[in-house]
């Protein structure tokens, strides 16, 4: 099989666990009934009387194409997309005759992949038709530009493991050590120890928060008093500059924001099911 069919496993995994799910309630209800009269769809396989139709076709060639179809593949890569699929039902068909599906930790993930699905399915239908406005992209746009923090910093720092070593290095450079010679020798973040312990310009928000308070606190050339500790070790910093950045345009941004409005209405309808809902927390 060509390489674009070489799913991870835990995509296959997953696609399993669908197939097991459509197997062990679709059984005895394999026909396709008429509707107004339409003629019955042609199943793409039938496989020990179990008919796969073109949706399911439709989409397992969808998850291994990153959502292309099959209009992208050749006569031979159909195939083996078809033949993917009768493994699968094969599969399936042979795990519920071992009774898998009663193991716990295989029925609460058929369990999860059902509950992802429906989640899936019912934010589609209830999404269909209510897309964001341009009011509202632009009202998303400006609030995540306000809380922007618009001041970038250009820093440099040694990183080390040790306090006693922190200190005594503070202690060097306050003395007249050369901070680039000292992160070079010392400091093992290992990206910038090789420029002198140079971080180039950042935003707060890129670090963790002893480090982007420390920042903040400093002027131009300041050095930080003392060691500051993070997760990572010690940290001696020194501010080399600051300058006010521009967000990035509108333009350059609508598909994310437009993501996010989406998302927010989508969790406002899940909070509204929530008011309604009988929850019982037992963790």
């Amino acid at each position: 099989m060509t390489p674009i069919f070489q799913t991870s496993r835990a995509r296959f995994l997953a696609l399993a666990a669908l197939a097991v799910i459509v197997a062990s309630c679709g059984k005895g209800q394999q026909a396709i009934p008429k509707v107004d009269d339409k003629p019955v769809p042609v199943p793409v396989a039938i496989v020990n009387g179990n008919k796969l139709s073109r949706d399911e076709y439709d989409f397992y060639t969808k998850s291994l194409t990153q959502g292309k179809g099959a209009e992208t593949l050749t006569p031979e890569q159909k195939g083996q997309v078809l033949d993917g699929l009768i493994d699968m039902e094969i599969m399936s068909e042979q795990a519920l005759k071992d009774g898998v599906e009663n193991d716990p930790s295989i029925a609460a993930r058929l369990h999860i992949a059902r509950l992802h699905l429906l989640e899936e399915a019912e934010s589609e239908k209830y999404l269909k038709g209510k897309d964001a406005t341009d009011a509202e992209l632009h009202a998303e746009y400006d609030t995540a530009v306000a809380k922007l923090d618009k001041t970038e910093y250009h820093a440099r720092h040694i990183l080390v493991k040790d306090k006693a070593l922190a200190e005594q290095l503070t202690k060097k450079l306050k003395a007249g050590a050369k901070f680039e010679d000292l992160a070079k020798a010392n400091s093992i973040d290992t990206q910038s120890k090789v420029n002198g312990g140079d971080l180039g310009w950042f935003q707060p928000g890129r670090m963790v928060a002893p480090f982007a308070d420390a920042v903040k606190g400093l002027k131009k050339g300041e050095l930080t008093p003392e060691p500051v500790q993070t997760q990572y070790g010690w940290h001696i910093i020194q501010l080399e500059d600051t300058r006010e950045s521009a967000p990035p345009p509108f333009d350059q941004v609508k598909d994310q924001v437009r993501k996010i409005v989406m998302q927010k209405k989508w969790q406002a309808y899940v909070d509204e099911l929530k008011k309604g809902a009988q929850i019982e927390k037992k963790l």
